[in-house]
């Protein structure tokens, strides 16, 4: 993927100057969003305002989550590509969460203890 790809989402700052905990939150995020990208899908402007308020520890991740499932919800003018915009932004939160865990591990209980994320692994 190419570099200014990642930089379009606005994070690198994070990464070249950030606290340690804002760089790693801002490197995870460019990692889930990146792997929508490979996919052929792109997140909202709205995920990426709301990473920033995680990376910058205003919300913790299953707010954003939860953030993301409501702006759906209630959202009242849809555009042709909501759908995958919203599978996008849900799937990269989802990433986020899993990246962030200090537990993870890819055994039969690491990917079990992923239905915690959306009700089935990813």
């Amino acid at each position: 993927m190419k570099k200014e790809a990642l930089n379009i989402q606005g994070f690198d700052e994070y990464i070249r100057q950030g606290e340690p905990e804002k760089k790693e939150k801002a490197s995870i995020w460019q990692t889930a969003i990146g792997l929508q990208a490979v996919d052929g899908l792109k997140t909202s402007d709205y995920l990426k305002e709301t990473a920033r308020k995680h990376i910058e520890g205003d919300i913790d991740i299953d707010q954003v989550r939860e953030l993301i499932k409501t702006y759906y919800e209630s959202k009242e003018v849809r555009e042709p590509d909501d759908d995958e915009k919203q599978e996008a932004d849900k799937v990269s939160a989802n990433i986020t969460k899993i990246l962030s865990s200090r537990t993870f591990d890819f055994s039969t209980n690491g990917l079990v203890s992923l239905q915690g994320c959306h009700g089935t692994v990813p």
